[in-house]
């Protein structure tokens, strides 16, 4: 069966997951979905994510993080642009964003995937995929 979203879907793992209590979760691989495991290690929302050789298109293991209280980094984590309704946003945008939220918010520009404060140092603009909080 073909899958509408995969980001929202890797996004709803990861956010069950770390609802579990879950040491990792499985993602079935993809380039963009390896950038947003990037991006959420360098932030430190998550400890690592591995790839896994299945034979097919691959697994991306992504090892969650927890507090010294067993809770949750990840407090919060939603997809902002969908296939739908697709989320576009210039440099002002961006700057209005960044100021406003706790938190990352993840884009997709014509430079890479990176998060807003990036795009703001590059000045571009681009699709939010997520935030992450």
């Amino acid at each position: 069966m073909s899958m509408t979203d995969p980001i929202a879907d890797m996004l709803t793992r990861i956010r069950n997951g770390s609802k579990a209590r879950m040491k990792a979760v499985d993602v079935p691989a993809s380039n963009i979905k390896r950038d947003i495991a990037r991006i959420l290690k360098e932030q430190n929302f998550i400890k690592d994510s591995l790839d896994i050789p299945d034979g097919r298109q691959g697994i991306l293991r992504v090892y969650l993080k927890y507090s010294k209280d067993d809770e949750p980094i990840i407090r919060g984590i939603q997809r902002t642009s969908r296939p739908g309704l697709r989320k576009y946003y210039d440099t002002e945008d961006i700057k209005r964003i960044a100021r406003s939220q706790v938190g990352i918010t993840i884009i997709s520009t014509s430079q890479g995937i990176m998060t807003e404060t990036e795009a703001l140092k590059k000045h571009v603009g681009g699709e939010a995929l997520c935030a992450v909080w």
